[in-house]
């Protein structure tokens, strides 16, 4: 195919994925084909909340072994609140291993988070037996995936007219203008274009003329200048008498501000809720998290901006993020500079702005989990080199030509009775937050291939190996590393400084054999700090298992030469891992290790 003949298909493709069918609100399933009784669904198109339902039910009919599906609970408009989990049960129960949680779409707006969620559940359950690296993650790991945190602002989004930005909101009626009023005054779809424009009124003394070239844009006129229109706001009518356009339209509150760290009351943090978890979204999501323990990694997907956004939400909680911690994130989130063009690490508070009771501030600071939350698709995304269209006209002009006008609504004349005679139109909902449906696809690979890279650095614990040394007939010294090739410690530093979840623990277990001291071996000294402990044939392991590192631990043991020992090593966050010893002289040499047997999860 020649040059020529590649740049009209490219077109042509682009003409297929128009943003608006691409939401395929007519089809009562998701457009997907079977081939070789593998599913192959279509990434470049979005899924209103009954296609995502049906076709998650198609990727778990597909994977049975890998992929279940349950309701954990019900929107406010009664929706399922969809979980899948993704466990390999031959390798043992989901609850056994660390396990990552995956959500997106908290804000109904952000409808590109669902396809990337459910794009990370396909791609690995497909790539399972087919992809070693994916094939071991998967045996070592468990994920948990919410699609949809908020289902009713997903398909009210795709069912009614919005702008790019609205509704972040779920449906529960709220008192925006706080006139004892619900939900009165929303925006109207006045020009019929299933979107929510902007209007523009006629005015001698206006802000704005239209641009000569293209009278599709208005430019705002120099000081001192005199222009002929002004803007009136987003497309509505004042439908309660106040005198303002669209103070109240449904919802009006933010599921993103409703958790309990940092939490702060509405009058602070505007959209929190009367208390935390006080929607039944965040309260079902919130009780599922809580009895996971074996939660080690989180990611939550929005949109837009190209973030890679991590807590804290407010510089007074920089000291809640050790130096430990830090450092994991900054290596964890330079990578997805690399996996995820124009992407940027950022810190929530200090780049972006203040957050009060976020989830990833939750995750973080509340439960001590290395969590990211991915801002999806930005604009120097249509130029592919980093740039941004240089203005308005270079922006429209592009939009013309991938997507050929169709994320921009003609002006229309419209009798307005409180303005009288405006202009209607502008963008619509698919102009600027949503990437174009063929760019979607390789958006979300990028994306699944940040959280994959994470996912990998939850812990991985083994024996590294074990030294026996006799020091009196019947009284032995056993010396124990155990490493962890994971970037994430098995217990993080905010978890031990705060006593967030158990502790980890190393057990010594035999017949015949009594421990009397263990403690941890200071491994450039050789000096063992022994922990005063009631049971020192079980030692707590405050500080975990450092990520891509090593502990040392030393108990004195009592026994006849030639018992066995059984050293179990325990943690919420990790699989549990057991070796052999026996009691003879050793030369410090390798052991074998073997995961604790696969069917007794933690605790």
């Amino acid at each position: 195919m020649n040059a020529a003949r590649r740049r009209l298909l490219v077109l042509l493709l682009g003409a297929c994925a128009l943003p608006a069918s691409a939401v395929g609100a007519a089809a009562p399933t998701p457009a997907a084909s079977e081939a070789n009784g593998e599913l192959h669904p279509a990434w470049n198109r979005f899924y209103d909340y009954d296609q995502m339902t049906a076709l998650l039910k198609e990727m778990v009919a597909a994977w049975p072994n890998l992929l279940s599906m349950e309701s954990i609970g019900r929107s406010v408009e009664g929706r399922d609140m969809w979980v899948v989990t993704l466990n390999n049960p031959a390798t043992g129960p989901a609850e056994s291993k660390p396990a990552m949680y995956i959500d997106g779409n908290v804000h109904g707006n952000e409808v590109q988070a669902s396809e990337t969620v459910m794009y990370t559940i396909w791609y690995l359950a497909k790539s399972y037996g087919n992809v070693p690296q994916l094939t071991e993650l998967i045996d070592r790991s468990a994920f948990y995936f919410i699609p949809s945190v908020n289902p009713d602002g997903r398909q009210n989004w795709f069912a009614n007219p919005h702008t790019p930005n609205s509704s972040r909101s779920g449906v529960q009626p709220t008192d925006d203008d706080h006139d004892g009023l619900l939900d009165e005054d929303g925006p109207e779809d006045l020009d019929g274009d299933g979107s929510i424009g902007v209007m523009w009124r006629p005015d001698p003394n206006g802000t704005h003329r239209r641009d000569r070239d293209d009278p599709r844009l208005f430019v705002r006129v120099e000081p001192g200048q005199k222009g002929d229109w002004s803007f009136a706001g987003s497309e509505g009518i004042d439908n309660d008498g106040d005198g303002q356009v669209n103070e109240d339209g449904p919802g009006g509150y933010d599921m993103n501000r409703n958790w309990p760290t940092d939490w702060q009351p509405d009058w602070v943090q505007g959209g929190a809720g009367v208390h935390p978890f006080s929607y039944p979204e965040t309260k079902c999501i919130g009780a599922f998290v809580l009895a996971h323990p074996n939660i080690a990694a989180g990611q939550s997907y929005h949109n837009a901006g190209g973030m890679i956004l991590r807590g804290p939400g407010a510089a007074y909680l920089e000291r809640e993020y050790p130096r430990q911690d830090i450092a994991v994130y900054e290596r964890i989130g330079k990578a997805g500079e690399e996996l995820l063009p124009f992407y940027r690490l950022m810190v929530i508070h200090a780049d972006l702005y203040t957050v009060h009771g976020g989830f990833v501030n939750w995750l973080a600071e509340g439960l001590g989990i290395v969590s990211f939350t991915n801002e999806l698709w930005t604009d120097k995304r249509w130029l592919q080199n980093g740039q941004t269209p240089e203005d308005e006209k270079a922006r429209m002009r592009l939009q013309d030509r991938l997507l050929f006008g169709q994320t921009f609504t003609d002006w229309t004349e419209y009798d307005h009775p409180e303005f009288g005679k405006v202009l209607i139109g502008g963008g619509t909902k698919w102009s600027s937050r949503t990437p174009p449906p063929f760019m979607l696809e390789e958006e979300c690979h990028r994306n699944f291939a940040f959280t994959m890279f994470h996912a990998q650095q939850m812990p991985k614990l083994a024996f590294e190996r074990t030294d026996v040394k006799q020091l009196a007939p019947r009284l032995w010294q056993v010396t124990v590393e155990i490493g962890n090739s994971g970037m994430i410690p098995s217990r993080t530093a905010r978890a031990a400084q705060e006593r967030i979840g158990e502790p980890d623990t190393l057990s010594v277990s035999g017949d015949g054999i009594a421990v009397v001291a263990a403690g941890t071996l200071f491994r450039w000294t050789d000096r063992t700090m022994f922990q005063v402990e009631r049971h020192p044939e079980r030692l707590r392991v405050e500080s975990g298992i450092p990520g891509q590192d090593e502990s040392y631990f030393r108990f004195i043991v009592e026994g006849d030469a030639g018992a066995t020992l059984t050293l179990r090593y325990e943690a919420e966050k990790a699989r549990n891992i057991e070796t052999t010893v026996r009691l003879e002289e050793t030369n410090a040499a390798p052991v074998a290790a073997a995961p604790a047997t696969p069917a007794a999860p933690n605790g």
